[in-house]
């Protein structure tokens, strides 16, 4: 998904977040970037074009970001954190010979986790929203 900066800016707007051109600059990477970009890959980018944003205001704007639901938090395998700017509900493949993470969207097995989970609650748990992380290797 690419977003222009006209599209940003009014995501930004809905969000009730202030447009700035940190935040602009960070949007711009993660989507620009695509494979659920690290934090270290979103400040290479940011500062390919604008080497003055500080490296603490991208985190901060990242973590802004999963606050207000602008961005979420994927952890890898390896326990890296990367940013996954796709807000509709999707699952992850993530490659564990090339630590991709790829999207992936399946309706139905969206219908059938949560026909499980209300046939069979978890104790003391209320259950919002189910997002699986599979692990394998891309078979060519």
């Amino acid at each position: 998904m690419h977003l222009d900066i006209n599209n940003i800016q009014e995501l930004l707007k809905e969000k009730d977040l202030k447009v700035t051109p940190q935040r602009i600059g960070v949007l711009e990477a993660i989507y620009s970037l695509r494979n659920h970009p690290t934090a270290e890959q979103i400040i290479d980018f940011i500062h390919k074009k604008h080497p003055s944003i500080a490296i603490g205001t991208v985190y901060k704007t990242l973590e802004t970001f999963v606050k207000y639901g602008v961005v979420n938090k994927v952890m890898t395998e390896g326990g890296v954190m990367r940013y996954d700017g796709i807000l509709k509900h999707h699952h992850h493949l993530h490659s564990e010979d090339s630590n991709e993470i790829r999207d992936y969207i399946n309706e139905e097995l969206d219908e059938i986790l949560k026909a499980y989970f209300e046939k069979n609650a978890i104790e003391g748990y209320q259950v919002n929203s189910i997002t699986l992380h599979i692990s394998g290797k891309s078979i060519h």
